[in-house]
């Protein structure tokens, strides 16, 4: 199944979402299926498959994802109080999506998995 799709159409808008931020290496919306206050997803525009993709070519663009979770966080005023910032790979790690997508999860305390 190609559910990536619908990420890639969020990103050229043809499909209505709520975007919290855009540029022309990410994009970052509201995950339509949120696990906390706050939940965004924040995708690289260029497709990266999984995690196991990132390669020296695209290296740079994992980069600049963190810092604009990092900079969404402080803007919805999480950054003091905390947040986790996830990214699923495969199957058994919980990627839903086969398009490298990171979550940025706060506004309330967050469990820990381990």
């Amino acid at each position: 199944m190609n559910n990536h799709l619908i990420f890639q159409k969020i990103i050229r808008k043809e499909i209505s979402s709520n975007i919290i931020y855009q540029d022309k290496i990410v994009t970052a919306f509201d995950d339509i299926n949120p696990k906390a206050p706050i939940h965004i997803l924040i995708v690289p525009n260029c497709f990266i498959k999984t995690a196991n993709d990132i390669n020296k070519k695209n290296k740079n663009v994992i980069a600049h994802m963190f810092y604009i979770a990092i900079q969404i966080a402080k803007e919805k005023k999480i950054s003091e109080d905390g947040y986790k910032i996830i990214v699923n790979c495969n199957e058994n790690g919980g990627q839903e999506i086969h398009y490298l997508h990171m979550h940025l999860l706060g506004g309330t305390k967050l469990k820990t998995l381990y």
